[in-house]
């Protein structure tokens, strides 16, 4: 049995073996990237260099920042849930990001030593932050739901869909950092930022123009209830993006308090979770409340990973620029322009994994999501490992253990990223998958929230002359090699509560929800 979205994609012609409505989301997601890794690439740059902040406060706002862009989704995909449905979330959201990257692009002038920022021009790059923030969070999540939504849940072409959608992300991820870092670095902040935009915009388009392909996948639950007038003669759709726009209000002030922002991230975490553990126990029937319970495991376990993963934006960024031999063919290569090696990677690697994947499984080999987690953990640390040995080899690092270390975190992300989404929207049941994608991005900012304690701590001053950066990455090496293994160890418990054998492509397998969908079963 297939969900009518399933059938319909599906109904609506295929390309390489895949709904057409697949390359849609790729292509939309792929410009959308593009915008803010080509942003992210310059973000620590521009506060270092342009507004003279020190590189506590550097990665204090950065870590803010993009631990703000993934607890958004949380909200955005409740929204899209029990509202406006996934598509039109994704428009809106859409929006806000075009708006706020034209934003950015007003760079002001630039800070004299000993001097202070514009407070007028700072605080436009605070609101342009806040609409981007915004704007991913209604975009985020709800576009890989989408994604999910077009095949049955049952359906061997889950992870690889997942993984070609991967690609995507990261193929606008690699032309967002090489043509936004360069030009940044290069020309001027405002060219940079610029780039950024224009990306969003191509993004925006082609969402817009491919919604016939998407044949109904991420329409609203019950689009009257949208409709409906709630004051003042204004619809219920209208008040949620009215409420959008006072969110954004909130998150300017809130984008420049790091402390805030994580205590803010600790009291989502615990009510999120919470109310996911809640109707996970009283109103799902066993299998499916342990598919969720495994979900949450696969859930904590990003925490480490990205908060390991994105030094890259930050204090590796930094390294980079600072203590790497950057010369390639007699350039030195902008510091920023590192960033794209991870995408060039998935855009290679991705479709290795993604046949890997299919393949093992047709032979019953595949490994399992948290086997896959695992392994992700390993190869997470091992790269700081090797970049720590190439390090200390030497005077300046030779720039080959860049690309050791973002070759090793991208063979681990290629076993941990696109293998959560496609997990969330399997193990999720459909009226909390939207829920699920959102918490699976909650856990991602608390990784960001993590990264940029871990940055910091590179930037504390030395007490015995060893290098701080290097013997915090050292350390942090170990421990994700050491949790890798124990997760390995635990997998096939884990696997075996993922109850994949009773699957299957009814999207009411579970009858009684918080919304309610009906009675619980007898068990």
């Amino acid at each position: 049995m297939t969900t009518p979205a399933a059938s319909s994609a599906d109904s609506g012609g295929t390309f390489l073996g895949h709904p057409t409505g697949l390359f849609v989301l790729f292509f939309a997601e792929m410009w959308e990237r593009f915008s803010y890794y080509g942003m992210r690439a310059l973000l620590v740059l521009y506060l270092t260099k342009h507004f003279l902040f020190e590189r506590d406060a550097a990665y204090g706002l950065y870590g803010a920042y993009t631990t703000l862009v993934y607890i958004t989704p949380v909200i955005g995909g409740v929204l899209a849930d029990r509202y406006l449905g996934q598509r039109k979330a994704v428009l809106f959201g859409a929006i806000m990001l075009v708006l706020g990257h034209a934003g950015m692009a007003l760079e002001g002038q630039a800070v004299a030593a000993g001097g202070t920022p514009d407070p007028g021009v700072l605080n436009i790059f605070y609101f342009s932050l806040a609409l981007i923030i915004t704007g991913v969070g209604f975009l985020k999540a709800n576009i890989s739901t989408i994604v999910g939504e077009l095949y049955p849940k049952t359906d061997v072409r889950r992870d690889s869909a997942f993984t070609i959608f991967y690609v995507g992300i990261n193929l606008g991820a690699f032309l967002g950092a090489l043509v936004a870092g360069y030009l940044g670095e290069t020309y001027g902040w405002a060219y940079g930022f610029g780039a950024a935009g224009i990306g969003m915009l191509a993004g925006l388009i082609v969402f817009v123009l491919g919604k016939p392909a998407l044949r109904g996948a991420g329409e609203p639950r019950n689009p009257a209830l949208l409709k409906e007038p709630l004051f003042a003669g204004i619809s219920r759709e209208i008040a949620i993006y009215i409420g959008a726009l006072l969110m954004t209000v909130i998150v300017w002030w809130l984008v420049r308090d790091q402390d805030t922002v994580n205590t803010l991230l600790i009291v989502a975490g615990i009510v999120v979770v919470g109310y996911i553990l809640y109707r996970s126990v009283f109103t799902l029937e066993p299998h499916a409340r342990n598919r969720i319970l495994i979900a949450l495991v696969l859930i904590s376990t990003q925490i480490l990973f990205w908060g390991l993963f994105e030094q890259a934006g930050s204090s590796l960024n930094i390294f980079t620029d600072e203590s790497v031999d950057r010369h390639l063919f007699g350039w030195e290569v902008p510091a920023s322009m590192f960033q794209s090696v991870n995408a060039f990677y998935i855009v290679l690697l991705g479709p290795v994994f993604a046949g890997l994947w299919v393949w093992l499984g047709k032979k019953g080999l595949e490994p399992s999501a948290p086997m896959k987690f695992a392994l992700a953990l390993v190869q997470l640390g091992l790269g700081f490992l090797v970049l720590v040995f190439g390090a200390n080899s030497v005077g300046l690092t030779p720039v080959i253990f860049i690309f050791l270390i973002y070759l090793l975190h991208t063979t681990g992300e290629l076993c941990l990223s696109p293998v959560g989404l496609s997990a969330m929207t399997r193990l999720s049941v459909k009226s909390m998958a939207g829920l699920m994608m959102g918490t699976w991005f909650l856990a991602s900012g608390a990784g960001n929230a993590v990264a940029a304690i871990i940055a910091q701590a590179t930037a504390a001053p030395s007490t015995d002359g060893e290098n701080v950066v290097l013997a915090v990455y050292k350390n942090v090496g170990w421990i994700a090699v050491a949790v890798g293994v124990g997760m390995a160890a635990l997998s096939p418990f884990l696997a075996k509560l993922m109850h994949l054998d009773t699957l299957n492509d009814n999207p009411e397998e579970q009858v009684a929800d918080a919304f309610g969908d009906g009675q619980k079963p007898a068990t």
